[in-house]
């Protein structure tokens, strides 16, 4: 059974050979490949390389695209906001945000994401894993979710600040932000990508009040528009953090794979996101995955298998650390491979 067809059959709940197996691996990816993360992210051939060779070493169910939050930001506003590091990928000094001026919003555009920049980058990413994998490998394309670029741009800090000093701002920018997604994420699904992530990394810093105001309309907008035009591809929703209090709301989005992090309480999404809902993720990448040993990996498959039934995807909460003992991740893999969706019933 190919990748894709594992996917889609947990999601509308019919059989399926095992389940599916798809981990966030960026970091440990490139390590894997012997690439600098520098030129993982710089170099979307050399993305496409790493991801190819973890799915053949490791048996996994996708090939990733996601790799740093800087994509979008350095088509939008230049690289004045960004440090680069051999090792770990690029980040956002708060102090040079692209947006410390608010009025430049008013000058900011939605850029091309086929104008040769780092979002193109991706999209010739994905063109290639697509050639190389063929039809039935699951490519996971990736957007900045509205609250993520938003944080991107103004500054994580800022941004909070904005909500209760300049809210109309904040709408503003999220509403860029949400724009952003909408034009970019067309041009990876026409080069390949099957499954669009959208991440909002911050989105565990707020409570539902903001939540419901602010990113909530924006995201569902998103989304909205993405299945009202790409109804075949699957919408894989990240959120990072502890987002156990958002559920009522985020059950309400048209996603098939909400990714659930590994300080969330997996019961509470269960019972609060639906039963028949696909959940992904929730093992720990720090004390299951990093510090463990493969038996309590294993066991912590187990653990999110039953609390989620036969509506799972395996995986970890977040990004996996490229320092993971790689026995560690090929017990995740082979708790997949040992288990079908019913046998948590």
């Amino acid at each position: 059974m190919t990748s894709i067809e594992r996917v889609r059959r947990v999601i509308r709940g019919e059989a399926v050979d095992r389940l599916p197996a798809q981990p966030m691996a960026m970091m440990f990816s490139a390590k894997h490949a012997g690439i600098p993360f520098i030129d993982y992210t710089k170099d979307g051939r050399k993305l496409a390389e790493a991801q190819l060779k973890l799915v053949a070493d490791f048996g996994l169910d996708c090939l990733l695209t996601c790799s740093d939050p800087a994509r979008e930001v350095i088509d939008i506003a230049g690289e004045g906001s960004v440090d680069w590091f051999t090792d770990q990928g690029p980040a956002i000094n708060e102090e040079r945000a692209a947006l410390a001026d608010k009025l430049r919003l008013r000058i900011l555009r939605v850029p091309d994401p086929l104008g040769g920049g780092r979002m193109h980058d991706r999209v010739k990413s994905i063109e290639l894993m697509r050639r190389m994998a063929g039809p039935d490998m699951s490519i996971v394309g990736w957007i900045e979710g509205p609250l993520a670029l938003a944080a991107e741009l103004r500054g994580l800090n800022t941004i909070m600040l904005d909500f209760g000093d300049d809210p109309q701002f904040a709408h503003d920018l999220l509403a860029f932000c949400a724009d952003v997604a909408i034009a970019y994420a067309p041009a990876q699904i026409a080069a390949g990508a099957d499954t669009i992530g959208m991440s909002d990394a911050a989105a565990g810093l707020i409570g539902p009040a903001l939540y419901e105001e602010f990113l909530w309309p924006q995201q569902k907008r998103v989304l909205e528009t993405l299945r009202r035009n790409h109804p075949d591809v699957l919408l894989r929703q990240h959120m990072c953090g502890l987002i156990d209090r958002l559920y009522p709301r985020m059950a309400q989005l048209p996603v098939d794979i909400y990714e659930i992090d590994f300080p969330a309480n997996l019961q509470k999404a269960r019972a609060q996101l639906g039963p028949t809902r696909v959940l992904a993720g929730n093992v720990s990448t720090i004390t299951d995955l990093l510090e463990g040993t493969p038996e309590r990996v294993y066991a912590a498959c187990r653990r999110c298998h039953e609390i989620c039934g036969r509506y799972y995807i395996v995986g970890a909460g977040c990004e996996i650390s490229p320092l993971t003992p790689p026995e560690n991740v090929r017990a995740m893999l082979a708790y997949a491979r040992d288990h079908r969706p019913e046998d948590a019933e």
